[in-house]
């Protein structure tokens, strides 16, 4: 309750990095220690109580496991989705180019809306709505506020790989 547990996850995965194991502190135990939660309390509290550290470091050993192969398989979907959607940009000829930007953009910030996307490709207005719509008929992008005007659009397969 008091974030000690955060901060303590936090000093592992940068002790981890300190020491060669990992190269980035991309080891995200939270959502194991979450999911697991009585146990994460249980073996804590047996350490505390029996001294039992080498419980401990079975359960923690069997997070790493898994956070890794979790880690391993979002990185598969991501480089299966990349391929996918160049052979589905493809099919816009000559604005697949500008729609490849888009696509690139989207793998670091997976949210955007017609401004930005005349920002990056350096359209006219018209043309970037136009693009949109396609990368929308493509199933790429998909429009989330609802509204007319102000529309931003998600690249939901790409998030839905992160659920």
């Amino acid at each position: 309750m008091d974030g000690n547990g955060r901060v303590g996850r936090l000093i592992i995965t940068l002790y981890l990095v300190e020491k060669g194991i990992l190269k980035k502190p991309i080891l995200y135990l939270s959502d194991f220690f979450e999911r697991n939660r009585t146990l994460y309390y249980d073996n804590l509290m047996r350490v505390r109580e029996k001294n039992d550290i080498t419980q401990w470091f079975k359960f923690f050993l069997v997070g790493v496991i898994e956070t890794a192969k979790n880690s391993i398989e979002t990185f598969d979907g991501i480089l299966k989705l990349q391929k996918e959607i160049e052979i589905k940009i493809q099919s816009l000829g000559s604005r697949s180019s500008n729609a490849m930007t888009i696509i690139n953009h989207l793998f670091h910030k997976p949210i955007i809306d017609a401004q930005l996307t005349k920002l990056i490709t350096k359209l006219s207005l018209p043309s970037v709505y136009k693009l949109i719509n396609e990368l929308e008929e493509l199933k790429i992008l998909e429009e989330i506020t609802g509204g007319k005007r102000g529309k931003l659009f998600a690249f939901k397969e790409y998030l839905d790989l992160f659920k």
